[in-house]
């Protein structure tokens, strides 16, 4: 017998705090794991008290606004942003055309209707070109000029279309290591998406980022890590959909990743975004217990715990 979700009261809550499919196994990459479908994982985040979802991957909601809208309408969620990866280092690939496609699904939440009247960011990756996140070639100096330009002009197609962008520094993307990073802060104006597994992975240390760049932070994935499965992953021992499938990622507060030095920078600076919890999580199955301590709810409860202790 299913039992009742065990709700976090939403006044318990930030307002701005949201969650992501992935945190439910729901995944781009093809053969990631079980796919719960979203009405289920739109119930259990709004049982859980998150204020807004992003929106899963190209095709897990409604592509209809309309349609995407009234959906998030039912569970009570505004929309958080999505997550988008685009080509933006080879010439032979217009990346705008994609962004406009993207930004036609973000019509979803009304300026006004969330908090400080905020829509959807669109959170960009640098994608490769290639399914998934296990490989990925070096750019040249013309690639580099190209990518950031095309950041550049991502961030301004989506402003004159009435949203932010930012760039997710992500495993597996051209912008993942250090250096790719601070070649992004460099060499253009788009904000930074602190995603504070990814970066952690890739070698920046997020509370860092947050202290010293915090104007420059556009939104925000909290994800704990174990840095021994991390150094497994870097280290090219295991395969990035391995590490995740043995632990790569932990409830907030379980994990390595000093989070409460970037809550903190963030918060002294007066950062007004989005904190989504994305941990991601692979599942063999579907979890039997809805809303219940089986399956991804119960790990998203958790670190939703630790977070109040935070914010």
């Amino acid at each position: 017998m299913t039992q009742p979700a065990k709700t976090l009261p939403a006044k318990n809550l930030p307002a701005k705090i949201g969650g992501a499919p992935i945190s439910w196994g729901v995944c781009e990459v093809p053969g990631w794991g079980y796919q719960l479908p979203a009405d289920r994982v739109l119930r259990e985040m709004r049982s859980l008290g998150l204020a807004a979802t992003e929106f899963g991957p190209d095709g897990y909601l409604p592509a209809s606004p309309a349609a995407r809208a009234a959906l998030l309408a039912e569970h009570g969620l505004l929309a958080a942003g999505g997550f988008v990866p685009v080509v933006l280092h080879d010439p032979a690939a217009d990346p705008l055309s994609e962004i406009d496609r993207a930004l036609d699904g973000f019509a979803t939440a009304a300026a006004g209707d969330g908090p400080a009247g905020d829509g959807p960011v669109l959170v960009l990756a640098a994608a490769t070109g290639q399914d998934g996140y296990e490989g990925r070639p070096e750019l040249d100096a013309a690639g580099w000029r190209l990518l950031l330009a095309n950041l550049d002009r991502s961030a301004a197609r989506a402003a004159d279309r009435g949203f932010a962008a930012t760039l997710h520094p992500h495993v597996g993307t051209m912008v993942e290591r250090r250096d790719e990073v601070r070649r992004v802060l460099d060499g253009s104006g788009i904000p930074i998406c602190l995603d504070t597994g990814h970066l952690l992975i890739g070698g920046t240390d997020p509370a860092e980022l947050a202290r010293q760049n915090a104007s420059r932070i556009g939104h925000v994935h909290l994800k704990d890590v174990s840095t021994a499965v991390a150094h497994q992953v870097t280290a090219g021992q295991v395969s990035y959909t391995d590490g995740v499938r043995t632990g790569l990622y932990q409830p907030l507060g379980q994990g390595d990743v000093d989070l409460a030095g970037v809550v903190g920078a963030l918060t002294a600076d007066g950062y007004q975004g989005w904190y989504v919890l994305e941990q991601d999580t692979i599942l063999t199955g579907r979890p039997a217990d809805e809303g219940g301590d089986e399956g991804p709810v119960r790990q998203v409860r958790e670190s939703l715990s630790f977070l109040r202790t935070l914010l």
